[in-house]
Formats: C-alpha cells, structure tokens, sequence
C-alpha cells in the first residue's frame, strides 16, 4: 500500500469521525457562584474575570445595574445577577465576569457581579436537560454533575433587558 493509500485510510478510520463528534457534543463553560449555588455560562462569551473595584451608580439605571466602571479606558455596564434571576442576595460579590462586548447585539461592554468565580469545565450536551419548570428568558439549561446541578445562564438574554 502507498503512503497516499495508507494517510487516506487512516483518515477514513472511524476514530476518527468519533473523536470529531465526542468534540462536538462539548462545550466549555465558566462555573461561578450566586447566593450560595453555581451558575455557568458558554465561556465563548467570556472576554475575561477582574476583581471588583469601585462602581459609579447610574441615576435612573435599571435595578439590576450596580454602576459602571472604567476598564482599560471604555465605560462598562455592571449588571447584579442576582437582581435579574431573583437569588437571595447572600455574601459579598468579589469578582466581576466580563463578556465579549462582540457578542451582543449593540456591541456593549457588559460585566457580571459574582460571588465567586469556580473554574472552566467541560459540559456534555448529553448532561445539559431543559429546567423542570417552564423555561425562564435566561436559563439555557441545567447541567446534571456529580457535585449537583448546574444553572446554565445566557448572557446576552439578562443584558438586553
């Protein structure tokens, strides 16, 4: 067998079409915590995590918006997710989740409150089920772990309000 035989079926091999679809049935996510339980978001959305600084309070805002802050010279909205998901407002929120303002329809520069930011992990979409109740406009899904469940929330549906 030639060695353009021998590349072509090796590249026919069926690993290799298992492996490309074990792939594509993961996604990455950012775990982090409110109130106490741990959400996740599609860590393509992510843009990067900063500490929590001082917030300049908009008069007028929304409830859900804390304030804006300065980062790296654009003026970005700072959304509580506690406020817009009704979870009990307990502990201090330390870090801010910062997202790709690309992703968003008016190209907005946007950050999340949370509590705590846990890890990037690996989630099946076998593992992703739709919420018992009916489907609120930010749950995407739940995320069935051996730890417990995981809240998988969309971004871009909390920040359009």
């Amino acid at each position: 067998m030639s060695q353009e035989q021998t590349a072509a079926a090796g590249a026919s091999a069926p690993t290799a079409t298992d492996d490309t679809d074990a792939t594509a049935r993961k996604m990455q996510v950012l775990e982090f915590e409110l109130g106490g339980e741990t959400y996740c978001v599609d860590i393509d959305y992510v843009s990067e995590i900063v500490d929590r600084g001082s917030l300049t309070a908009v008069p007028n805002a929304p409830e859900f918006v804390e304030g804006v802050m300065d980062l790296r010279g654009r003026t970005t909205s700072i959304v509580n997710p506690k406020t817009l998901l009704n979870v009990e407002d307990t502990g201090e929120a330390s870090r801010i989740v910062i997202f790709d303002a690309s992703k968003f329809k008016d190209d907005a520069a946007v950050g999340w409150l949370v509590d705590e930011v846990d890890q990037v992990v690996r989630v099946s979409m076998d593992d992703v089920e739709d919420p018992p109740m009916e489907r609120g406009e930010f749950i995407e899904g739940i995320v069935r772990r051996e730890e417990g469940l995981v809240v998988w929330i969309s971004p871009t549906s909390t920040t359009s309000n």
